[in-house]
This record gives C-alpha cells, structure tokens and sequence, in this order.
C-alpha cells in the first residue's frame, strides 16, 4: 500500500525530529514537505539534502507547493498563536491536522488514553510534552478512584527548548492543566514546566502528584497495577519512557483541603500518590536527554498514522 505524503510546518527541533521519525520508522507516512518561515534553519537545510522539498513561505508556501494537492495530513510543530493563523488557512483544503502546539483548537488527544475516541476527527491536538508523558500516569489512578486533584511537573533540558517551546510557557501551563482534567480524568489539574540549564543536559523528568481518597491497601496495588500496565502502553511507542521508582502512597489529612474542590472534600482524609517518570530521546535529531522531543513526536507519529489507518478502513469499506 502507498504511503500518504505528509507535510510539516515548523522545521526546528520537534519539527525535525518528526521528519526524522516519519522517514525511519513509518510505513504508512513519507514526507512530502518541510515547511519553515527561517531559510536559514537546519530544519530546512537537513530536509534539502534528503530530498525533501522544502519552503521557508510558511503556510502560503505549504498552499502553493506543486505537491499539496497529494499531502494527506498536515503536522504543526509551530506555536500556539502561529497555529491558530496555519490551522485557519488550510481549513478549506480539508486536510487533516495533527496540531503538537498548545493551541488546543481540535480535542486533546494522548494516544494510550483516547486515540481511539477521536480518529473521526479532522484536527487533534497532542497536548503537550508534559502532558503526553503524565495524564497517561493520571488516567490509570483515575480508572481505579476518582482523582481529587493531580499535580504535574515536567523538567526538560533547557537545550532541547527551541524558540516555538519558550514562546508557548504559558499554553503549555494552561494547556497541560485542562488535560489533565478532561483527558486524564482529574477532578483539577495544574502543570509546571522546568527549562533546567544543567550542564550536562538532564534527560526529562516528570512528576505526577494527585489525590485521592483514603486508600486501603488492596486499592493501592491496583493503582500500582493499573499505573504499571498504562506505562508500558506508552513505552509500546515511546522505548525511552519508564518509572523512575515504584508508585510511592502517602495518608493525608484537612491541610491538603484547599487545593482539593469543595464538592470533593473529605473528612476521611486523603491519600497523596506519587508517581516519578523519566524520558529517554531516540536521539533521532537532538541527543538522549530530549524526552521531550521524542514523547511528542512519537506521539504525534502513533497519532497519525491511526487516523490514516481510519480513513483508509471507511474508504475500503
């Protein structure tokens, strides 16, 4: 079966980091465009030298390619607010969209919680890094006890932050915390990104911290369970991604009220459980430490390729 040309606006590091992962390990997508707004950037330059056609038009330049007709699917690996102008022009052409900016104009999507949910739609967003890597973690305590409250925090190396990643801080926040909500099932959410300047770079890092209620033991191997079986769904499409240490379970009482909703309060107490991940890169594009580089990437990929597969099965049928 012929593979489906896709095209990629934004060529710097996750841009070019997806060119990598569709040329090596796809066999359903091929490149068909790389698409910048900076002649000069190595996006644009590592795609001309495979043969990729590039343009540094943006968008417009995307629209008047001799091949946009034959691009199937379109990846945006820009900004927030450049996306929301890309996804307005390319609405009419009826192309699908898989947005990795914080723009969440089509419904969140985290592939091992609700891809399937969502292969009818015409535009998904991937959330973000963090988020990608923790409402999974959410999600599975959330399938065994409602989840009060859930805490992320995603450290990555402050190298592996192109200028797309620093100008969206603040949708990453936004963004990563109403998913946590509406996808991993939280009752509230809040995120907190770390750009860390360490040198050597650190590889990512994420903590998940949520509430529950009282949790008994036999409660609390089941989340052990539940948290185990998501993480390895996820390492199904990203190899580097593992728990740093078993699922930590801590009681808690009336201080933790006041970031818990008022129709969740509970006089009974509370169980803080932590959960500690790490993200090892493929080191397709930037070296190890970019986790997350890779988790969105591959996320995007797995993302793709099932909604291709989708169209592809209802046009067969």
């Amino acid at each position: 079966m012929s593979k489906t040309p896709a095209a990629i606006i934004g060529s710097g590091n996750i841009g070019t980091d997806l060119m990598f992962k569709i040329l090596r390990l796809s066999d359903t997508l091929e490149m068909g465009m790389m698409v910048g707004i900076d002649p000069a950037s190595d996006g644009l330059a590592r795609a001309a030298r495979l043969g990729i056609e590039t343009t540094h038009e943006g968008v417009d330049g995307l629209i008047g390619c001799s091949r946009f007709d034959d691009i199937g699917i379109v990846f945006d690996a820009t900004s927030a607010l450049a996306h929301v102008a890309n996804a307005d022009a390319l609405r009419q052409y009826g192309k699908l969209i898989v947005d990795l900016t914080p723009a969440a104009i089509g419904p969140y999507v985290v592939p091992a919680v609700n891809l399937d949910a969502h292969v009818d739609a015409d535009e998904v967003n991937m959330v973000t890094c963090g988020g990608q890597a923790t409402i999974p973690v959410v999600a599975a305590i959330a399938a065994i006890t409602p989840v009060h409250y859930a805490e992320i925090v995603a450290s990555i190396a402050s190298a592996s932050a192109g200028p797309g990643t620093r100008a969206n801080i603040d949708e990453f926040t936004e963004t990563t915390s109403a998913a946590l909500e509406a996808v991993g099932g939280a009752a509230r959410g809040k995120a907190i990104i770390v750009l860390n300047p360490a040198e050597p770079p650190m590889i990512m890092r994420d903590t998940v911290q949520v509430l529950t209620r009282r949790l008994d033991g036999a409660i609390r191997t089941r989340v052990e369970e539940s948290v185990a079986e998501r993480v390895a769904q996820v390492a199904g499409y990203v190899p580097g991604y593992r728990l740093k240490q078993a699922v930590q379970f801590e009681d808690q009482g009336d201080e933790v009220d006041t970031i818990v909703p008022d129709d969740r309060r509970d006089p009974g107490g509370y169980t803080r459980v932590s959960v500690f991940l790490e993200v090892q890169g493929a080191a397709m594009y930037l070296p190890e430490y970019a986790g997350n580089l890779d988790i969105m990437t591959s996320a995007a990929l797995r993302t793709a390729e099932r909604l291709i597969a989708a169209r592809r099965s209802e046009a067969a049928a």
